[in-house]
């Protein structure tokens, strides 16, 4: 029994020296620079590029609103807000916190949504956001959680 015991304890540590170490600052940096690229794509690309900043399965928690759940659904939120007149949208990630285990991650945000009232004037929302990060497969980020809520006004 005792050489069992052994035997379990030698085999554990081995693999858990083999297991390589996160580096959890790079992979913060590469979440940041991630939310600029997604936030310009939000305003200059096409719903196809954005969405793709997703996952599958990603819910969207926007003030006001029920959770919006998959690609499906986001698209036509998508599509939804791109009707409305001089609608705009563009987020700064302002921390991020990447898991020890470098598969999750969250960033917290700041967002500026602008869009025309009735008579054509510039409404401007300031939001504070987080958004939930999970690491794909293929070594890839994609957002699971998009939630934000109205911030301090400017």
């Amino acid at each position: 029994m005792k050489k069992k015991l052994f035997v379990f304890l030698v085999i554990t540590g081995l693999l858990s020296c083999t297991q390589s170490k996160v580096d959890t600052k790079a992979e913060g940096e590469k979440l940041m620079q991630l939310s600029r690229d997604w936030s310009k794509s939000a305003s200059t690309d096409s719903v196809e590029k954005t969405l793709s900043y997703w996952a599958d399965d990603a819910v969207v928690m926007s003030p006001g609103q029920p959770p919006i759940k998959g690609k499906n659904a986001i698209r036509e939120m998508m599509q939804s807000m791109s009707k409305i007149p001089g609608f705009h949208i563009r987020w700064e990630p302002l921390s991020v916190e990447v898991s020890n285990s470098g598969d999750l991650a969250y960033l917290i945000e700041q967002n500026q949504v602008s869009y025309n009232d009735s008579l054509g004037k510039t409404i401007t929302e300031y939001n504070k956001a987080v958004t939930v990060w999970k690491k794909q497969p293929d070594g890839s980020w994609k957002n699971v959680v998009d939630m934000w809520n109205a911030g301090p006004s400017k």
